[in-house]
């Protein structure tokens, strides 16, 4: 299969069970709103060192107060997991962030009670509201009161979808990364939880080295070309991957097949995938079945 002269690899993205969830932010304005959530999901792009992973989904017009809005992403591979890493980020990069509230955006019969811990450090001072069916809590703040939600809802997701763009140097295969992500970010109900979306060090399970869990994919590292067994093909001289985290598996196709079409630009020669031959991951996203659709 070809895609603008560019091949598709006949291999498949190995993805793994998570469990997700959705945070509304909102704030004065714009830009606090999006202050708080940067600051909410940063150091959040690999399980492998960071607990969590977490992205930016969309900026909100619609939301519970009326003010502006930013939609956050958060997974974890254990449900258990999950609201601890949700009390972390809200309690110190949200509730401590000016103007700022958070609602839930997720609605499902899995609920988190995030408000309902947050409210404790109102030391007896917060206050609830019950508004359509849904709970709030008010807790006092310096600057005023921060209002929570209390619960939040979290479902079954999909993390580590991926695809790789080789292409013949930094500089295009770059330009390709770009517009993949910018294409992808029409989705809903996904994160691209790296920065900017795209990863320079993709990894493979197993070391050299007994303290380490992941290290370098060697396989397409070009400057070891000749040393191991590569899985570069002539003329390629970078690697990017793009990794994505979705609610569920359509929104992770969907951010799939959206990317690799706008990743096929002159100059890139081939776009493959991360996996572990269908031993670890649950799901398996074949490329070229992902395209035909």
């Amino acid at each position: 299969m070809y895609i603008n002269g560019v091949e598709i690899e006949d291999t498949f993205a190995e993805a793994f069970k998570m469990w997700g969830t959705r945070v509304i932010i909102t704030a004065k304005n714009r830009q606090w709103a999006m202050t708080a959530a940067i600051k909410m999901t940063g150091f959040a792009t690999s399980v492998i060192g960071c607990k969590c992973e977490a992205g930016i989904e969309s900026e909100v017009t619609d939301t519970p107060d009326g003010r502006p809005g930013v939609s956050v992403l958060l997974f974890t591979p254990s449900k258990d997991d999950l609201p601890k890493r949700l009390m972390e980020r809200i309690g110190q990069c949200v509730m401590t962030c000016p103007t700022t509230a958070c609602f839930n955006g997720l609605e499902s019969p899995d609920v988190l009670p995030v408000g309902g811990q947050l409210r404790y450090f109102g030391d007896g001072y917060q206050a609830s509201k019950l508004l359509g069916g849904r709970r709030f809590w008010r807790i006092p703040v310096m600057e005023g009161e921060f209002l929570i939600e209390e619960k939040f809802g979290m479902q079954r997701s999909v993390g580590g979808g991926n695809f790789l763009i080789l292409g013949e140097g930094p500089d295009v295969t770059l330009e390709a990364a770009e517009r993949a992500v910018e294409a992808m970010q029409r989705v809903r109900g996904m994160v691209m939880p790296f920065p900017g979306g795209i990863v320079r060090s993709g990894s493979k399970t197993r070391s050299k080295y007994k303290f380490l869990i992941a290290s370098t994919n060697d396989a397409f590292c070009p400057t070891l070309r000749g040393v191991v067994e590569t899985a570069l093909p002539e003329g390629v001289n970078c690697v990017l991957e793009i990794v994505i985290d979705g609610l569920d598996l359509p929104a992770v196709e969907e951010a799939t097949r959206l990317g690799i079409r706008a990743a096929c630009i002159p100059g890139i020669r081939r776009i493959s995938a991360g996996n572990y031959g269908g031993t670890l991951g649950q799901f398996q996203i074949h490329l070229r079945r992902v395209m035909e659709g």
